[in-house]
């Protein structure tokens, strides 16, 4: 279950994040996740549920956006979307490609409170 290694990585930069910014709480945290990481999102949020627990992201919002896969091909500079297996050019044929997005797993963003 690598989503859980995963997860622990993401909460520690969260964390961090949310605590240099003098935060209260963490609200929601939202994830852009590439197909290719293989990323089940009923383990990330099992995950996130158990290490938010007493943390300033205690009861906060997981959200995963996925990515698809996306190439360059380096023969002729098209960038292309493409399935898990193929990565052939579309425009020329080439095998010589490039993966540009697919295996990401980013912190796009996360929502935070302040005490007033």
């Amino acid at each position: 279950m690598h989503e859980f290694s995963l997860m622990t990585s993401v909460m520690a930069t969260v964390e961090e994040a949310a605590a240099s910014a003098k935060a209260t709480r963490v609200t929601e945290i939202n994830l852009v996740v590439g197909r290719l990481t293989d990323v089940l999102p009923d383990a990330m949020e099992f995950a996130h549920q158990v290490l938010v627990q007493g943390t300033l992201a205690e009861g906060s919002r997981l959200s995963i956006r996925f990515s698809e896969p996306r190439s360059r091909c380096r023969e002729c500079g098209l960038e292309f979307e493409h399935d898990r297996f193929s990565r052939i050019c579309p425009a020329c044929n080439a095998l010589n490609t490039e993966l540009m997005a697919g295996r990401e797993l980013n912190i796009e963003s996360i929502e935070v409170e302040y005490d007033d």
